[in-house]
């Protein structure tokens, strides 16, 4: 276990590294300059000189060749310093810390929509008898997956919000305004856990211990849920982890259409202002996430299914 853990974390090192220098190359080789975006954000570009220009442009250290900012920017985000804002001249991570429990309460409630919606769907569908309703259970989450999100999220808002006013459309305020933008979140992601615990509970229901429990008198149930089930989460679990960075992605889109504050419109505002320190920490942090999400389900996996553990001494011990 302790040369498992140690793999993963070099892993997940290599992908945090991977991650912050793609950001950087990919902002680095845009045309526009984010002083220059800056200095005419307010609408006064006039009353800004060239001299106040190249003065923000060294301040933020943007005039020093690429290879220099990156290094010296690679530098401090590995002591967790992601510097200044050019937008506003905040501290990026003071910025993250705000916008972030907005976000994470966004997800949260999609993350549990999702899981109980797509595995309550994937046990409905693997249980039915007739085999006219199980295909029709089977393909909703495919019709989840291929809509799209800022669809969703606007037919919501105008049949549930305009037309029969049950929820409020816009803003963070109350429990109310976070149920239409976790749902709109939560079906891509519910859609795809659906597909694949389906497609898992019906290889473990064709293994011969549930066969053998069949055999013995089990009941349905028993066979379903007691067996199955845990046999069959191991990769539902392991797609859910890699399903976490679609959430802080599908964030930047549900929070524009529901004008919710978060690390989603913030990454959006970013982005358009092409506000490098702030573009990377917030993929950093994005990076951190997915990294540390798949870390925890390695380690679940063996407790779900003890052969991962047995297959992991196997490769330990040296031929």
């Amino acid at each position: 276990m302790a040369r498992f853990l140690a793999r993963r974390i070099v892993q997940s090192v290599l992908v945090l590294w991977a991650s912050f220098t793609l950001a950087f190359v990919v902002l680095y080789l845009l045309p526009s300059d984010p002083v220059a975006i800056m200095a005419a954000g307010g609408g006064e570009a006039s009353a800004v000189t060239d001299e106040q220009v190249a003065e923000l442009r060294e301040t933020y250290g943007l005039d020093q060749p690429a290879w220099r900012q990156y290094l010296e920017r690679l530098a401090d985000a590995a002591h967790g310093d992601f510097g200044q804002s050019v937008a506003n001249g905040e501290p990026v991570g003071r910025v993250i810390a705000e916008s972030l429990p907005a976000t994470l309460q966004l997800a949260g409630c999609a993350l549990l929509v999702a899981a109980l919606g797509g595995g309550g769907l994937a046990l409905a569908a693997t249980w039915v008898r007739r085999g006219w309703l199980r295909q029709a259970l089977l393909s909703l989450p495919a019709l989840g997956v291929s809509a799209p999100t800022f669809w969703v999220g606007l037919l919501l808002v105008q049949l549930v919000s305009f037309r029969w006013g049950l929820l409020p459309a816009f803003g963070n305020e109350g429990w109310d305004a976070i149920v239409l933008p976790a749902i709109t979140l939560a079906l891509p992601v519910g859609s795809v856990l659906a597909q694949v615990f389906a497609k898992s509970l019906r290889t473990a229901l064709a293994e011969p211990y549930a066969e053998t429990a069949w055999a013995k008198g089990a009941s349905p149930a028993r066979v379903h849920l007691g067996h199955a089930v845990r046999n069959a989460a191991l990769p539902p679990l392991t797609v859910l982890g890699l399903l976490l960075g679609n959430l802080l992605a599908g964030s930047v889109v549900v929070e524009s259409v529901f004008s919710r504050t978060g690390l989603g419109r913030t990454t959006a505002t970013a982005v358009n202002s092409q506000d490098i320190p702030m573009v990377l920490g917030i993929v950093s942090f994005g990076a951190l996430v997915f990294v540390l999400a798949n870390l925890l389900v390695d380690l679940l996996g063996p407790l779900l299914d003890p052969r991962l553990a047995a297959e992991r001494a196997e490769r330990a011990v040296p031929a």
